[in-house]
């Protein structure tokens, strides 16, 4: 499989809404794949940088530290540029992670996307 579509099964394509970017990502990301994670969003974020990148975690039910490590190198890439990461849609598990952290007071997480649009 190729590194492109490793990250096509990973994070689903980036839609635009308004000012804002949307994607999804799929699946555990631990260790093994959270370079594959990175390269994703890297790449979104490559291709433009949004106002504000949305993405939905719905359908990732464990996260481990490198992948939260991920998350911070894109907020803080974002914040840059005067943007802002919002994650929507956590499972449990992966908002318990975060609140542990204490993560949850630099990300805006938010029960659904159209919530994250609108903080």
């Amino acid at each position: 499989m190729s590194e492109t579509q490793g990250n096509l099964d990973l994070v689903s394509s980036p839609q635009t809404r308004g000012e804002a970017i949307l994607a999804a990502v799929r699946g555990e990301v631990d260790l093994h794949n959270s370079p594959e994670l990175r390269a994703a969003l890297l790449g979104i974020l490559g291709k433009s940088l949004p106002k504000k990148l949305v993405l939905n975690l719905a359908a990732v039910p464990y996260m481990d530290s490198s992948a939260v490590a991920v998350l911070v190198e894109v907020l803080q890439r974002l914040r840059r540029s005067g943007g802002r990461l919002m994650l929507s849609s956590l499972q449990p598990r992966v908002r318990g992670l975060l609140e542990i952290a204490r993560l949850d007071s630099i990300f805006v997480l938010a029960i659904t996307d159209d919530e994250a649009l609108e903080k």
